[in-house]
């Protein structure tokens, strides 16, 4: 098996972990290739890779699953890294929330195993493509696994942004931002902005704007084959796109950007035992009432 490794910067708390994860690619005799900007950061934290190969994920030919090693940014990254090569993802949780990574710190060994012995399924999520007259990010790369959102720069007032759904009208939002986001962003950004949960294979689009000033508006779910145009209004002339980690400013208000579903979809490793509402209960602490602990504490105070 040959499998590519990803990652950003790492606690130095989490060393052993990551050392953990080399070691057991090689014990189990896995041929592995490493980011060249994640082989810099091993290498200052002296973690022993156990190979010399650098992968290029422009030629990913010889790879058959790649590692994520980090937070559900860091699977984002991979994910842009990926493209269209549809190389299967898993990620290793080093971050916080981790919705996207489902191998915990205490799970590496195990995991690994099943990942040898293929016990896991191919989870296939849609993902959001973009076009502008002008260009957005690096060629082949205009692509979003969680959102694509539009949002007023740092120091700017708030933007007008017309939004248009196959070519009819929707709405003109006043607000810092609106995003496109997918099922499977549906628990990232746009829920932090009243957005709702969407099971991961809805194949719907969720568009919710960023602290709207039009009271009454609400997050909206459209189709997958909706065609969704946004115009921007600006007084600093400018605004930012983001595609999940990635960001960039637009000094050209007259661009018209379009959202289309990808041709492509990003494939997530689900190993036996995880699914997406187990995940939900417990990144989202449904369940857990926290009057019980204060009662607890409580009782312990007066006795």
């Amino acid at each position: 098996m040959n499998i590519a490794v990803h990652g950003r910067d790492f606690k130095a708390e989490d060393k052993p972990l990551v050392q953990q994860v080399f070691d057991e690619l090689s014990i189990n005799q896995i041929n592995v290739q490493v980011s060249e900007s994640f082989k810099k950061i091993l290498g200052e934290a002296e973690i022993n890779t156990h190979s010399d190969k650098i992968i290029s994920f422009k030629k990913p030919e010889n790879i058959d699953i790649v590692l994520s090693l980090g937070g559900d940014g860091t699977f984002l990254e991979t994910v842009s890294k990926v493209g269209a090569s549809e190389k299967p993802i898993l990620g290793v949780n080093f971050g916080r929330l981790g919705f996207l990574t489902s191998i915990q710190p205490d799970e590496i060994k195990p995991s690994i195993h099943k990942l040898l012995n293929k016990q896991y399924t191919l989870d296939e999520r849609n993902m959001l493509h973009a076009d502008s007259e002008i260009a957005l990010f690096e060629s082949g790369t205009n692509f979003a696994l969680n959102e694509i959102a539009i949002s007023k720069t740092d120091t700017s007032s708030m933007i007008i942004i017309h939004a248009y759904i196959n070519g009819e009208f929707l709405n003109s939002y006043w607000a810092d931002g609106l995003m496109v986001a997918t099922a499977t962003g549906s628990t990232g950004y746009s829920l932090s902005c009243g957005g709702p949960l969407v099971m991961p294979h809805s194949e719907n689009f969720i568009i919710t704007p960023i602290c709207p000033h039009n009271l009454f508006v609400r997050p909206m779910i459209v189709s997958k084959n909706s065609v969704i145009s946004l115009k921007v209004e600006s007084r600093s002339n400018n605004f930012l796109v983001s595609m999940d980690s990635r960001a960039k400013v637009i000094g050209d208000v007259e661009t018209e950007i379009t959202i289309t579903e990808e041709s492509f979809k990003a494939k997530m490793i689900t190993l036996e035992g995880s699914n997406f509402l187990n995940t939900l209960r417990a990144k989202l602490g449904w369940g857990r009432d926290v009057r019980n602990r204060i009662n607890s504490s409580a009782v312990e105070e007066t006795s």
